[in-house]
């Protein structure tokens, strides 16, 4: 008898926040997008999988052309998410990391590495 993994679901407190956030991380993931994203990183030196470093360079107002101040930032939004809203976040940042083609991940190797 062989049982599969399946992972709990966690309901989100702050469903209007999360969706705002988790709208900025996958348009910055986008196929037309994410090659600019990532020579953003690589510029100053943040590596992929530094969300707060990201979060903190607001790359993905910079992206998706929103630094203008017109709204809660991608930090805002997620520094008002409780713990557990965060840690899912993160997650499916990493997993959106993980998806981007071989080419551009071969690229920009430096970003990937882990040291």
């Amino acid at each position: 008898m062989t049982v599969a993994f399946e992972q709990a679901t966690i309901r989100i407190a702050k469903p209007e926040e999360f969706a705002k956030l988790q709208s900025a991380v996958e348009q910055a993931f986008r196929l037309e997008k994410v090659e600019r994203f990532l020579k953003q990183l690589n510029r100053r030196g943040i590596r992929i999988r530094d969300f707060d470093g990201v979060l903190a360079l607001q790359a993905f107002e910079a992206v998706a052309g929103s630094a203008d101040g017109s709204g809660p930032s991608a930090r805002q939004l997620y520094q008002a998410l409780p713990l557990s809203d965060q840690a899912q976040m993160r997650e499916f940042y990493l997993s959106k990391v993980e998806k981007v083609e071989l080419g551009l991940r071969h690229k920009f190797k430096k970003l990937y590495q882990y040291y």
